[in-house]
């Protein structure tokens, strides 16, 4: 998590006042700032702790028909469990788009998606993501080395302005049968060809520090899904919204109840105490102390405590 290499932050409060949070200085507006967000102030600077990645990493994607996503997903749960942390594998259901490495006739087909990352000794790499190939027989793939700013750059071109966008989220400890179920129920019937869902896998060194290490408290989500519909006209708002409300409502029993803050839409204020847990009663009265006035209010806000 971001949060957890933060190291230090300069801060200018409501009143104008410029403050420095960390582990020693104001270490309650440190702990409140690490998911708590813009709520208590502008952050002019920050320290931030690094870490050697790459230059060259193993990453990419492998594409599979959805006629074969049951078994897919059933297969990449079970190899996620005993995945290093130097490895992730998400899962993005959607259409595919006219990638080069994917026969023309396969575009706009509903589709597998599987990006790969792997981080370290490359041949390391490569065994270890061969047994996904055998997930089922893929429409193609493109993986390969390639720089880890490269990665962080790969998806941009399906995500180009202009577009209409509406978001749903949930977070799960596993991923049981019935969620992949209705999961996919959902993506079959995807109401534009730039919707998708995706499951993103957490885990790893993000599920290490308590629930009430930092404001963050979502430790326990071994899986984040985000239901992205996307579309480009106002007169397919109706049907690309309702289609992501009615594929979030239907999973809501599979997960935790828990959301990541910055997946909320405008119109779900209602799920801030979601995202925030058993932190909030803490955040609020940090809130209290450094924005009491709450002008620092058009997020997903946290109102200060009541005396």
């Amino acid at each position: 998590m971001t949060v957890d290499n933060l190291v230090s932050a300069e801060l200018v409060t409501a009143e104008s006042k410029r403050l420095l949070a960390s582990e020693t200085e104001n270490p309650d507006l440190f702990w409140a700032l690490r998911g708590g967000g813009g709520n208590f102030g502008v952050v002019t600077q920050f320290e931030f702790q690094l870490h050697p990645v790459g230059p060259q990493i193993l990453a990419g994607l492998l594409v599979f028909p959805f006629t074969q996503a049951r078994g897919v997903l059933a297969r990449y749960r079970d190899f996620v469990a005993e995945m290093p942390d130097n490895m992730n594998v998400w899962i993005v259901l959607r259409k595919a788009p006219p990638l080069p490495f994917l026969l023309e006739e396969v575009h706009g087909k509903e589709v597998v998606v599987m990006p790969v990352f792997h981080v370290g000794d490359i041949e390391d790499g490569k065994r270890r993501i061969e047994p996904l190939r055998r997930f089922a027989k893929p429409y193609g793939e493109h993986v390969g080395v390639m720089p880890y700013a490269a990665w962080q750059q790969a998806f941009d071109p399906l995500l180009t302005p202009g577009a209409r966008n509406y978001w749903k989220s949930h977070n799960f400890t596993k991923l049981a049968d019935g969620a992949i179920d209705t999961t996919l129920d959902y993506a079959a019937k995807l109401p534009s060809p730039q919707c998708e869902v995706f499951i993103g896998l957490l885990g790893g060194q993000a599920s290490v520090p308590a629930a009430d290490a930092t404001a963050y408290s979502q430790r326990d989500a071994k899986f984040v899904m985000n239901v992205h519909a996307r579309w480009e006209t106002a007169k397919d708002d109706q049907a690309c919204i309702g289609w992501a409300r009615d594929l979030f409502r239907a999973t809501a029993r599979h997960a935790t109840g828990g959301v990541y803050v910055n997946f909320l839409t405008q119109d779900e204020s209602d799920r801030i105490a979601a995202a925030y847990g058993s932190n909030l009663g803490r955040l609020a009265q940090v809130k209290r102390k450094y924005d009491p006035d709450n002008v620092f209010r058009t997020n997903q806000n946290i109102a200060p405590a009541v005396t």
